[in-house]
Parts: C-alpha cells; structure tokens; sequence
C-alpha cells in the first residue's frame, strides 16, 4: 500500500486563511499537540522496527539452537509465510479502517511477540510453521502504522508526514540490523541470546502502542458526518450524490459498485496499466527472492562460527541503498510515456542478471553484493510506480489501486511458492529455485523490451507526418499535429 491514502478530514486541523467556521475542541488539537503526536508514532515507528535477531532467523534455524535440515525450513516452513499473508491481507486492510488503526497496531505488536516466543520456546516444524503464519500477520497490518499518520495531519502536510514516517521506519530497520550485526562479530552474541533481545524490544513496542491515540475518522467505514464538520468533499461523498434517499447499507454497495467500475476504467489508461503490472509481477519476485536469499547464504557458505555470518551487515547496507535510490528517483526528470518500458526493461534485465549471479556464484560477499544491488534497483523503481499510479486519482482509488495491486502480486507470489518451493508442489532446493526466478525475470525483461520497442516504434510514426508537412512549410502544417504533440503529454497527466 502507498502511504498517504487515507484522506481523512484531519484537513481541518490546522486553521486556514479566511475560515470564519468555528471548529469544534474534540476535533481540533492545538499546534504543539499535533506535533507531539506525531513524533511520538515517529519513535513507535522507529523502536518496532528494533529486532536485532531478525537477520538471523535463518541460520539460527538450521543452526545447532533449533536443528532444523534445509528441506525443513526451505519447503515446510517458509513457505508458510506466503500462506498466511495472503489469508489476512484483506480482512486486515477493511478492519484496519473500520478498528480506526490502533487494535491492528495492538494485533501487530502481538503478533511479533509470538513470533519471538515461537522463536525461543517452540522446537518442532509446527511451532515454526505458526511463527510464520504470525509473521505474514505483521506484514500485512504493516498498512496501519502507514496510514495511521494522516489522520493527525492537515492534507497540505501529507507528503512531509509520508516522509517522517518512513524515514523512521527505515532508520529503524537500519539500526536493528547493525545491533544485531555488531553483537554477533564484536560480542560474540548467541543467536539464541539475540532472540531473546528482540523479544524484550517488540514488548516494548506493545507498550508504546497502548499509548498511541486513537483517531475518530478513516477513510470509509468511519467518515465525518456530523453536522458542524465542513471538510472538503472526499471520493466518497462525491459518488454519493444523489443516493440520499438510500439507506446506509445500499449507499455503501453502490459506493463500492461505482468505484470498482472507474477502477475498470482506469485500467485502461497505458502509464497507470503499465506501473499496476510492474507492481503485480515484480513485487511477488522481488519477495521470493527476500524470503529465500538467506537460505541460499548459508548453502553458499555453511558455517558453524556466528561471527562469520553477516546477514545484519548485508541487511543494513541494502536498507540504505534502497532508501538513497527512493530519494534519487525523486529527482529522475525524463519523459515517463515514452520511457518507462525501456527503464523497467532495463532494470528488470539488470535483476535477472543478479539473480543467476547470487545462484551461480561461491564467492559469499559476491552474492551479497547482488542481493545489495538487486534491493537497491527495485526501491530505485517502487517510488516511481507509486507517483506514476497515484498521481491522477483521488485517496480513496488510489488505496484501492494500490490494494488490488498488492493482492494480486500476492495471489501470484502463494501460487509460484506452491508450484516450486512447497513440499507438496516441486519442492525444489534453493539453488533450483533461484533459477526459476531468474527465468521469471528474464522473461519480465524480454516483455518489457519488447514493449518498449513497440512504443518507440509508434512514437517515431507520430513524428514522421510533422516533420512532412514541416518540411513544405508552416502555412502547410495540418490540423491535427498539435493534438498529436499533445497526446504524450495528456497521458502523463493521467499516469
């Protein structure tokens, strides 16, 4: 889900030039309270993120603390972690709006101490089977922290907040994996002894999360409908018009009904079609390759000696390349209607180059330099995709775009993980299955390019009758040539 789309009638927290409406206390906070409450989620955003055992969950399981064979953990119990995210996605999105984002943060903060307890006390592949099963729980109420933010903030503050959040986030995961990495090379830290710290650092998280505040509005189960409220009109109450006569239950249905067909209609325009698919395909590869990277660590260099394992370092240093290539594709000025084939061509290419270079490799800190750059040159692309979708649509399309995306990058995500890595599927070794993504992005890259020829192809025909009647002279020039220059530009707009 992209930050940011839950348009909430917070908008009116800070007062306007001209607003002569008095606003009621229960809904407006003063300056500084805001702030406050702000900071305060900054800092829960940042201390959840503090498990330094994470990096580590891997070799700790097939380790001497747990025991458990590669098969186990590559074909029974990882593969659960697609299972359930795809399970809870989409009861944790509608309970996240209708719960108001606090109790999902509380189920959040729950859920990871299970997985750390799991982690600790559970000795069987059922008990891991479970910690996973809470794990796709985390990942998928994930959403609440991200929108929890805008219900504090006017919507001229939006895209700042968007950047605190996640930029806590991010130091966050940076952090927790440098502690964790510093505590097994320099301290000489057990796996089992880090998982412990992790534990006692995620209840510290649900601590925090008691206190989080919770907001009066969401974006469509919990609206503004009292009388004194003059926010300004949202996606909703426009599609609205005219059902007053309804009763609230038929309202909602022909709510839902008129946004699912713009949707459809929305899916035929080139720019927003193109990013959806680049989100559905390459965000569930991108994902295998997560779940699966550390397994294909330990079976390219098996070791007994802790200090010798760098996953928090890798980790670390991959979280800050992604966060330098999400800043720097905010500054890539280029035309995106003619370009944007080529460029996820390119990218994807350069991706499926890495992905036989980390499975083909023996050298360790090779495969861990393509694991680096492989997360480095999606992120590079993530913020685009999000800009090149959001950027015409209202809040509340642009969560349901970015929620039928992800869904369907999940749905393909469980249905490749049952076919190749499950048990009862292939179930193939990791380096097998390293092949299979590399053959998965390949193909991606091949459609890619193909594609981007054929809209250089069509741009150059557009271009050929312009400069014909150029060349007999500007009185000459026909009608229809502005309307042809214009048309890349139009599809920008709608992007």
């Amino acid at each position: 889900m992209a930050p940011g789309t839950m348009p909430l009638s917070c908008c009116r927290a800070m007062p306007k030039m001209g607003d002569g409406a008095k606003k009621p206390a229960s809904e407006t906070a003063p300056e500084q309270r805001w702030k406050l409450q702000v900071f305060y989620l900054c800092f829960y955003g940042f201390m959840t993120q503090i498990r330094p055992g994470e990096s580590f969950i891997t070799p700790y399981l097939l380790g001497a603390d747990k025991n458990f064979t590669k098969a186990e953990v590559t074909n029974m119990i990882t593969p659960v972690l697609s299972y359930s995210y795809m399970a809870v996605l989409v009861p944790i999105f509608l309970l996240t709006d209708y719960l108001r984002y606090k109790p999902v943060l509380v189920l959040q903060s729950l859920s990871h101490i299970s997985i750390w307890l799991l982690l600790v006390l559970g000795t069987s592949v059922l008990a891991m089977q479970l910690m996973e099963f809470f794990y796709g729980i985390t990942m998928a109420a994930r959403i609440a922290y991200s929108s929890y933010i805008f219900s504090l903030v006017a919507p001229s503050r939006y895209q700042r907040m968007a950047s605190y959040s996640r930029s806590a986030v991010l130091l966050g995961v940076f952090t927790s994996s440098v502690l964790g990495q510093l505590c097994v090379t320099l301290g000489g830290v057990s796996f089992l002894t880090l998982n412990y710290v992790s534990l006692g650092f995620v209840s510290f998280g649900l601590i925090l999360t008691l206190f989080l505040e919770r907001p009066r509005r969401s974006m469509f189960f919990n609206r503004p409908g009292e009388a004194g409220e003059a926010a300004a009109p949202t996606e909703l109450d426009r599609m609205a018009i005219g059902d007053g006569s309804r009763d609230a239950r038929g309202w909602r249905d022909m709510v839902l009904c008129r946004m699912l067909r713009e949707l459809g209609a929305l899916a035929r325009q080139p720019q927003l079609r193109l990013w959806s698919l680049w989100w559905v395909f390459n965000s569930a590869g991108y994902y295998l390759m997560l779940y699966y990277a550390h397994i294909l660590w330990n079976e390219i260099s098996p070791t007994t000696d802790n200090r010798r394992v760098y996953n928090g370092g890798v980790d670390a240093a991959s979280t800050l390349l992604g966060a330098v290539a999400s800043f720097a594709a905010g500054y890539m000025k280029i035309r995106w209607t003619l370009w944007s084939e080529l460029v996820i061509g390119v990218v994807t290419a350069f991706q499926a180059g890495l992905l036989l270079l980390m499975n083909s490799t023996t050298n360790i800190w090779l495969c861990y330099a393509a694991y680096i750059l492989f997360r480095g040159s999606h992120q590079l692309l993530v913020p685009i995709a999000i800009f090149q979708i959001a950027t015409s649509l209202s809040k509340e399309l642009c969560a349901l775009v970015f929620g039928v995306n992800t869904f369907f990058a999940t749905v393909l995500k469980t249905i490749i993980t049952i076919i190749v890595a499950d048990k009862r599927g292939l179930g193939l070794s990791v380096h097998p299955q390293f092949y299979v993504y590399f053959g998965y992005f390949t193909l991606l890259a091949v459609v890619y390019l193909l594609a981007a020829v054929a809209v250089g192809v069509r741009h150059s025909r557009r271009g050929q009758p312009a400069e014909l009647a150029l060349a007999k002279g500007p009185c000459q020039l026909p009608v229809e040539v502005p309307a042809q220059e214009k048309s890349p530009e139009v599809g920008t707009a709608r992007a």
